[in-house]
């Protein structure tokens, strides 16, 4: 919301020496943000002047200009910039003539742009100045002649200043109103909470008079079928002015007024509905009445029913959509735009104003569903105040019988009545428990009279009936934030609270932070990908083994190209390694953790449905939506392409690989103290042969390896890339509930070697397995250090060796009983997979 200074003042005092800064800072203590600061970026010497002659000069390129003497100064004296009182100053415009007064910018002023002012030699003659046109002014869009002000029914002393004269010295802040705020978009709300921030005094507008008498037009509210129990409008208000002058011209203080409040000016009538708008809050809309049929009905829209709207587009209706029609049909969205049949044009004379209260549901609706934003449809979707509405018909009655010279018919139309609002209970001592500021009960009772409620003693406490504009107070919270607001949030005390003992993290939620810190501390960069994919992301990528079902498809997608809840954390972080990599950077390795939607193979989500209007939903119904939500585990993955060695004196580069993916996951089940089993594995977004099956347990937990070539090529990255998902619930689930520190065993291990002879198709994680197993407690350490397959060895077998450590917590081992242990772990890899002692 901007708000013009001089507008504000007249409805609040403001403190003397106020400035755009000062008025933020008062605004700010109540609670408003503040944005920017609006004015219209000129300076002077910008005077009035009267054109005595010109002489109009064709030119060589088809253009006449015009060589004036204008007057900036009464006789005898000096102009504003020190020069003579005549100037001479080429205009290239023919719309004015030998004594009109128009505005001149003298030499040394600055225009909006910036565009400083200066003598310059132009078309033969020394320009002493320039004859300013209204867009060149900033006051509007006008640039087809220059501004002449008698079309503006001014008539000022020459040499006068024209900044003040058309309100150009004003200026406005924008602050930015939260949407349960809505009465703020509103002269009127801003104004009083600037009288709450400063003790100012503050005059409401909206206790000027409305209208009376019988009806002045006929209306009829016939929303007979609520949308979700909603009904559209509850008052409708109509005032006629008639013998309207089409001809009158918006005064300047206005044009400037609805310019800094970020509305151009169109015509008065226009003008005028917009400027009642900014006043009081109360969106407005004037029909030409000699184009109304019959009387106004406010209803839904039928089916196929359409509408052109003043933008001149033709939009088909939804049964939704609140209209606004005559005996001829629709001539508005109601509280969204007006119809194109009915609008008010240059050869208007007699207007029918409308203000009506509108439901906040209904308008919102329709706005988003026909992209219509609008400042009337913003200020219903937040709630306007329902008792206004007659007080702003009248306003802008007023006003045209003032500027246009319309006559007000005494008669006011008023259908429908303003609900009461019911009372909330105020317990005694409640603000103080819950804001923690020991508020007398004055203060408490001096606040809640201040924002406009009525108070009323009651049973151990009061009975607080909030104002019309306060739809967002509906509960004792409400109430105490705003003895908070209003009394200062510096009278808070900031103390943090002490944590009750036995609380903190969670086990899951340290696990998870310790994933994070070591993926990190291994040098990988933590990222956040965008949650939804397209079809064909989702079907490259798919999830864990075992999952069947379609992606969850989102029924309101905020991006049509991606409908679908990932199932895989990999393509978020393809897609960011592109980005990256088109940015130059080439060595890459990144991660993040997140949850994954992986529905059942039945693909249904609940079958419940929700109660119309604002009934909460019973526990079947709950407890159906419950068990409709698909699972949602959440996961860890990383994508490792480029170098993990960079190219250095004495150093190749070492480029990353799938064997790096596999220590990624190695690295996060020794923090989790989760003992992973690594096998020959198949993914259908793996490379075939470099694809590592995760387990822990004996549940598959994840996959590490490299992507497959094609889809690398299809996602525009590297051929090489190395990836690694996994299933981080599961790791958290299956690890120590205590990661304890091992100790530093201080007894010497015996070291032997192993070869053993199986089968190609025998995974060594099996045969490592199977030695574990069979060695013992003596076992501390058994990894693989050679895979052979050549000459030596039988056809379709392979020799595995593995380097085995023995230890004993209590005493040095023999060799004896290393061999002993070395022997039995060989004969269970016998027992279960036919190894045998390599010669």
């Amino acid at each position: 919301m901007r708000v013009p200074l001089s507008w504000l003042a007249e409805y609040v005092d403001l403190v003397p020496g106020t400035t755009t800064g000062s008025l933020h800072e008062a605004l700010v203590r109540v609670g408003f943000e503040e944005e920017d600061v609006h004015d219209f970026e000129l300076s002077g010497p910008i005077v009035v002047g009267e054109v005595l002659e010109f002489v109009e000069e064709p030119q060589s390129n088809g253009k006449t200009i015009r060589w004036c003497q204008v007057r900036v100064a009464p006789e005898g004296e000096t102009a504003a910039d020190g020069g003579d009182a005549v100037h001479g100053i080429v205009c290239g415009a023919g719309n004015f003539f030998v004594g009109d007064k128009v505005v001149v910018t003298l030499p040394g002023s600055v225009l909006p742009g910036p565009f400083p002012i200066a003598a310059r030699k132009t078309y033969g003659h020394v320009s002493d100045g320039m004859i300013a046109s209204a867009r060149e002014l900033g006051l509007g869009e006008e640039h087809d002649g220059i501004l002449r002000l008698a079309e503006l029914d001014l008539d000022p002393a020459v040499g006068a200043d024209a900044i003040s004269l058309l309100s150009l010295d004003d200026a406005a802040v924008e602050i930015n109103v939260t949407p349960d705020r809505g009465y703020a978009f509103s002269i009127r709300g801003v104004a009083r909470e600037y009288a709450h921030a400063t003790g100012a005094a503050f005059r409401d507008p909206a206790l000027a008079g409305a209208g009376s008498g019988s009806s002045a037009f006929p209306v009829t509210i016939a929303d007979d079928a609520p949308v979700r129990g909603r009904v559209g409008a509850t008052t409708f208000v109509t005032r006629i002015v008639r013998g309207v002058d089409p001809t009158r011209r918006t005064p300047a203080w206005m044009i400037a007024r609805l310019k800094l409040a970020g509305i151009r000016s169109i015509s008065l009538v226009v003008d005028i509905t917009n400027y009642v708008m900014l006043e009081l809050g109360q969106p407005l809309h004037g029909y030409d009445l000699d184009t109304l049929v019959d009387g106004i009905v406010v209803r839904r829209a039928r089916a196929g029913e359409s509408i052109v709207t003043l933008d001149e587009k033709e939009r088909t209706l939804s049964d939704e959509d609140l209209l606004i029609t005559d005996g001829a049909g629709p001539i508005g969205l109601a509280g969204v735009m007006g119809g194109a049949r009915t609008e008010i044009g240059s050869d208007t004379v007699n207007v029918l104003i409308e203000a009506a209260n509108f439901d906040p549901v209904t308008i919102a609706r329709t706005a988003r569903r026909h992209k219509l934003p609008s400042e009337a449809s913003k200020r219903f979707e937040r709630g306007v105040d329902p008792a206004v509405a007659e007080v702003a018909a009248a306003r802008a009655a007023q006003l045209l019988a003032e500027l246009a010279g319309g006559t007000v018919e005494d008669a006011a139309t008023s259908t429908g009545q303003v609900e009461p609002r019911a009372s909330v209970f105020l317990p005694d001592g409640f603000v103080t428990g819950l804001i923690g500021v020991d508020y007398t009960d004055d203060e408490i009772r001096s606040v809640l009279v201040e924002i406009g409620a009525l108070v009323e003693q009651a049973e151990g406490g009061l009975a607080v009936t909030p104002p019309s504009w306060r739809p967002d107070i509906v509960g004792k919270a409400d109430l105490a934030e705003e003895v908070a607001r209003i009394n200062g949030y510096d009278r808070i005390p900031a103390v943090l609270p002490v944590a009750p003992p036995g609380r903190g993290l969670t086990r899951a939620q340290r696990l998870r932070r310790i994933t994070s810190n070591v993926l990190a501390g291994s040098g990988l960069t933590e990222v956040l990908a965008y949650p939804f994919v397209s079809a064909t992301d989702a079907a490259a990528f798919s999830s864990l083994e075992g999952e069947i079902a379609q992606p969850v498809r989102v029924a309101n997608p905020l991006d049509g190209a991606r409908p679908l809840l990932r199932t895989s954390l990999l393509p978020g972080l393809a897609e960011i390694a592109h980005r990256n990599l088109s940015r130059g950077i080439t060595d890459l390795a990144i991660f993040e953790t997140g949850l994954v939607t992986l529905p059942t193979a039945s693909g249904t989500f609940g079958s419940a449905t929700l109660p119309v209007g604002n009934a909460r939903p019973d526990a079947a119904v709950l407890a159906d939506l419950d068990a409709g939500i698909p699972r949602q585990p959440r996961n860890v993955a990383a994508l490792l392409i480029g170098n993990a060695i960079v190219r250095q004196p004495g150093q190749a580069p070492v480029a990353w690989d799938w064997q790096d993916a596999i220590g990624v996951a190695q690295r996060l089940g020794t923090a989790l103290d989760v003992e992973l089993v690594i096998e020959q594995g198949v993914h259908p977004a793996f490379h075939p042969g470099r694809t590592a099956r995760i387990l822990a347990a004996g549940e598959t937990v994840g996959f590490a390896g490299e992507l497959l070539p094609d889809l690398a090529a299809s996602a525009d990255l590297p051929r090489t890339v190395a990836a690694v998902e996994l299933d981080l619930d599961a790791l958290v689930r299956l690890g120590r509930s205590e990661i304890l520190a091992r100790p530093v065993q201080t007894k010497p291990a015996a070291t032997q070697d192993l070869s053993l002879v199986v089968a190609t198709d025998v995974p060594a994680g099996a045969i490592r397995a199977a030695i574990v197993e069979g060695a013992g407690e003596l076992l501390e350490d058994a990894r693989l250090v050679d895979d052979y397959r050549g000459a030596g060895l039988p056809d379709g077998t392979k020799s595995l060796t593995f380097a085995l450590r023995f230890r004993a917590a209590d005493r040095t081992l023999t060799a004896a009983e290393a061999s002993e242990a070395k022997l039995a772990g060989a004969a269970r890899a016998t027992e279960l997979h036919g190894a045998h002692l390599r010669d």
